[in-house]
């Protein structure tokens, strides 16, 4: 216990004197970014009083900081009881219809069980087995995202039909020095290797596909010593779940053999038989922490859709979005909003704007669980930043080529809770740089507020 305290305690000494730049803009002085190229609000959480400000009205695409506006309303919205339910009902004319919630945590292990507990209420030979779809539209990538960007396992696609994170895993595993290496799918999906890898006493493997000629043909080359495995995003979600969902079928002994046409479910004469649920908090959780962009596009939607009582899109999200900064008198003229994640550099976001959004918040009567449920110094995507300031920052971080941004909230050492949003788009300086004039700003914020 001693040596941790006294290792606290070094860490604060780091804090101080020559560590800490004397102010803000100290701090940014010293970093040599681009002073037209980074946006800086700081305000008060009590009074939001404006404590420090450098170009805060500059639009700036915030990357995955966004997601702490987008899933908030979001949740605003759905409420935070609400469960992703994906369910089983049957008709009385002996129908099944699988109504969807585009689950962003479903599993196949979930299909399995969903189709053991229908085969347990002795419905073993349905006419016909429909999907109900209609909880968000087909749209499976967001507005202004990189085509070169579609082997990125942190941007699959997403849409009603989200199972197992829309991801595969490659498993490559070396053999006789010389030879190909083998190279396997831990689950049945119809793609075709090419198989360019050589057993070698290194790793360097790259993983390619060529979506306009042959989607479905996987090129692994390069060199491998030892097994590797990577995740790659699949092609068709559709007709991924479709296939595990025969599957899942097929394992229950469930007898049914035809096609799964998309069909509402009725109003009426039907009879729930068997659902998997999932609460909105762990999707939250994943969103905040994780940062995860399919749960993040696949909540903002299915908000939407419930605002405007239809399917989900980004266009019925984005009108939720506005009516909530009505609501809450929150000047969103400068924000343009294209996806749910932040991905897309089409998104545009002032500092002044994420820092009215965040004093808003401490107005909740459940802050302080909000609050926590981002990421402290030594958790998800702040896991090695800042570990002095464990438990003192809670926030959001967002990164993009040329773009490196951070919003949240800090208790500095005067007692006080700060809420900062920090946005640098400077394209000549390297992504250390920027997070390292992120952490001098807030440690300069931290010092003097």
């Amino acid at each position: 216990m001693k040596k941790v305290l006294l290792t606290f305690i070094l860490l604060l000494a780091g804090l101080s004197a020559n560590a800490i730049p004397a102010t803000i803009e100290a701090a940014i002085t010293d970093s040599h970014v681009n002073k037209d190229a980074i946006s800086v609000s700081v305000k008060n959480t009590a009074d939001g009083k404006v404590l420090y400000e450098h170009k805060p009205n500059s639009p700036i695409p915030p990357a995955s900081t966004l997601k702490t506006i987008t899933a908030t309303v979001a949740a605003d919205t759905l409420g935070n009881d609400y469960e992703f339910k994906t369910s089983v009902y049957k008709t009385s004319d002996n129908n099944l219809f699988l109504k969807l919630s585009a689950d962003p945590m479903l599993t196949r292990e979930d299909l399995e069980t969903l189709m053991k507990s229908t085969v347990s209420k002795k419905i073993v030979e349905p006419k016909a087995f429909y999907i109900d779809d209609y909880v968000i539209d087909g749209v499976e990538w967001g507005e202004g995202w990189q085509w070169d960007d579609d082997l990125n396992p942190l941007m699959p696609k997403f849409s009603p039909y989200n199972l197992d994170g829309n991801l595969l895993t490659i498993t490559v595993d070396p053999k006789k020095k010389g030879a190909p290496a083998s190279i396997k799918l831990s689950t049945f999906y119809p793609v075709t290797f090419m198989n360019l890898t050589i057993s070698s006493d290194k790793n360097s493997l790259e993983i390619s596909r060529n979506n306009h000629i042959a989607p479905d043909v996987i090129t692994v080359s390069g060199e491998v010593n030892s097994r590797t495995q990577d995740k790659i995003p699949v092609n068709s979600p559709k007709r991924y779940f479709i296939i595990k969902l025969e599957e899942a079928i097929s394992s229950a002994k469930l007898e049914y053999y035809g096609a799964f046409p998309q069909k509402k479910l009725p109003s009426s004469n039907v009879t729930l038989i068997s659902e998997i649920k999932h609460p909105l908090t762990s999707v939250l959780k994943g969103i905040y922490k994780s940062s995860n962009n399919m749960m993040a596009e696949t909540l903002f939607k299915v908000a939407g859709g419930k605002f405007v009582n239809n399917t989900g899109s980004i266009k019925s999200a984005v009108k939720m979005f506005d009516e909530y900064c009505k609501k809450n008198n929150l000047n969103n003229e400068n924000i343009k909003i294209t996806d749910g994640s932040g991905v897309s550099k089409n998104n545009l976001m002032t500092a002044d704007f994420m820092t009215n959004f965040l004093v808003l918040q401490t107005q909740r009567a459940d802050f302080n669980d909000f609050m926590t449920m981002l990421p402290t110094a030594g958790e998800g995507t702040l896991s090695n930043r800042m570990l002095y300031f464990k438990d003192v920052i809670y926030a959001k971080t967002g990164t993009l080529s040329d773009i490196s941004a951070i919003c949240g909230y800090i208790k500095t050492r005067n007692g006080n809770l700060v809420a900062f949003d920090i946005m640098i788009n400077d394209a000549k300086l390297s992504s250390s740089d920027k997070k390292a004039t992120e952490e001098q700003i807030i440690r300069a914020i931290y010092n003097k507020y």
